[in-house]
């Protein structure tokens, strides 16, 4: 006969009492659900409008034509956004776009936004394309347009009449990255797309939410790898060290400030803004503050998208010492903010005097010293 002893007894009956409380839980639940508010009592700073009059470098306005742009720079004002770029100066293409936009600004609120011109890569295998792309760029900067900016479509989607994708570091491009240089004028430059989106679309992938909500933002199957695109941008930033190149949303090296930082140090004449990335930076407040700290007059304040209640969320990440609270798109992040609580002279240099430093023609006077 076998003998259960006493104390082997009370802990069987335990566990077999625990087993008898426990009642399955009958609720499903998909991941995208699951989204519980924060118990953490922490102090919170929700800061609509940042401590210094800010350049916004990243933004676009398709309407700007004919937009009122006093009610614009009403809606600035609540953000203490002192400057708006507009980096959508043709629109999707248009000559008369540009101009109109041009002459908006003129008319209204001249000091309050700058516009960039664009370009049409699409017949770059047309012999006079060349030709006729440098005296655009050279009418448009007459006209007023005080930089190029330069869509991820070149890289990705772009291709010449043969139906051949047009690389980033095309030979028949370089004059035109040198006239940049020579009118004073910054690229800024959207290549490619965050990495993650030509990874397996699978558990261990970060972004697997906003490409499930977004399945055209997929590059999984592309025949053009990430790392291919990326290294072209880089090519064309070496090969004109005399153009200043503002590489967008960091680079796509947000998540590797590692990287990020050699590139800065590889090339004198590459910047950087945080465009869309602010999540980045958040998540990694000790790096983040000390990569900033060490490369504080490379990088510039951008948001992207025009929404104005976002813009709390990077005043936040930037200024405070607040921690673990939400990002505005939990499909771009499903992870907590920390605030990176910079000191004033970064804040500063990030919110305009970088950019001050090499977008032309922004008055200085309306920021502090």
């Amino acid at each position: 006969m076998t003998r259960i002893y006493p104390i082997a007894w009370a802990a069987l009956c335990s566990i077999t009492v625990a087993w008898a409380q426990e009642k399955p839980l009958d609720q499903k639940m998909d991941f995208e659900e699951y989204d519980p508010p924060s118990t953490l009592v922490v102090p919170e700073h929700h800061l609509t409008r940042a401590k210094f009059p800010f350049i916004d470098v990243h933004n676009h306005q398709f309407n700007m034509p004919s937009q009122d742009l006093n009610a614009l720079a009403k809606e600035m004002d609540k953000l203490n956004m002192q400057v708006m770029v507009n980096l959508s100066g043709r629109g999707r293409g248009s000559t008369e776009h540009l101009e109109r936009s041009l002459e908006n600004v003129k008319k209204n609120n001249s000091g309050r936004f700058i516009v960039f011109t664009n370009m049409d890569f699409a017949a770059i295998d047309d012999p006079q394309w060349q030709g006729r792309m440098l005296k655009q760029l050279e009418d448009d900067v007459r006209k007023g347009a005080n930089g190029l900016k330069i869509y991820k479509s070149l890289g990705m989607f772009t291709e010449d009449s043969k139906g051949k994708r047009v690389h980033i570091d095309d030979p028949r491009i370089d004059p035109i990255w040198e006239k940049c240089g020579q009118l004073g004028i910054p690229v800024l430059i959207h290549a490619a797309d965050p990495k993650q989106f030509w990874q397996p679309i699978d558990e261990n992938n970060e972004r697997w939410l906003e490409l499930k909500l977004h399945p055209g933002r997929r590059h999984d199957s592309d025949p053009v790898s990430w790392e291919t695109i990326i290294a072209e941008q880089h090519n064309i930033i070496r090969k004109h060290p005399k153009t200043t190149f503002i590489a967008a949303h960091l680079a796509w090296y947000g998540n590797d400030l590692k990287k990020l930082g050699e590139l800065l140090d590889q090339f004198p004449n590459m910047y950087t803004e945080i465009g869309a990335v602010i999540a980045e930076l958040g998540r990694q407040p000790r790096a983040a503050k000390a990569f900033l700290t060490k490369y504080q007059d490379r990088v510039l304040f951008g948001k992207d998208s025009w929404v104005p209640d976002e813009y709390e969320t990077y005043f936040r990440v930037l200024e405070t010492a607040d921690e673990y609270f939400p990002y505005h798109k939990r499909y771009h992040a499903f992870w907590r903010m920390y605030g990176l609580d910079l000191p004033d002279d970064i804040l500063k240099k990030i919110y305009y005097k970088n950019a001050l430093k090499i977008i032309p023609h922004i008055d200085a006077s309306q920021f502090p010293k």
